[in-house]
């Protein structure tokens, strides 16, 4: 597995392509989304937003994240009870690595398909649709010495 930092989400490109409406604060939201690595909570998606268009509400924010997982633009990834956290890369197959302390999150790309090793017997005659693998760890800021 490899974290790649070279894929961005696109996520503005890919929401005009769709013909979704793009008022002022959906395009905030989006913008604040659009990354490499971009996994905010809402409460850290509405302050970044609220930074670019002072006058966006909460509510704006929570709705328009709720149109675009509605949508499969962006992920809800939820890990360990934490808060929800909203993934851009919804269209780039990929894994997560979280941090067990700070619940940092990075996407990494599996080298292949775990589930083509699995011999027939071991699927139990699942027809596989999809699948989410995360990883646990902790990350290299939370691993420094000194840090709890």
């Amino acid at each position: 597995m490899r974290c790649y930092p070279e894929c961005m989400s696109d996520l503005l490109e890919r929401l005009r392509g769709r013909g979704f409406r793009l008022t002022a604060q959906r395009r905030v939201v989006a913008e604040v989304l659009d990354g490499d690595h971009v996994h905010y909570t809402a409460d850290e998606v509405l302050a970044r937003a609220t930074a670019r268009l002072p006058e966006i509400s909460r509510a704006t924010v929570y709705n328009t994240l709720g149109e675009l997982v509605a949508l499969g633009e962006v992920l809800e990834v939820s890990t360990d009870g934490r808060a929800k956290r909203y993934d851009p890369n919804a269209h780039s197959a990929h894994q997560h690595l979280v941090c067990s302390r700070c619940g940092s999150i990075r996407d990494v790309r599996p080298e292949g398909d775990l589930l083509s090793a699995l011999p027939e017997s071991e699927r139990f005659g699942f027809r596989i649709s999809g699948a989410e693998v995360t990883y646990r760890g902790i990350c290299p800021d939370c691993a420094q010495p000194g840090r709890n």
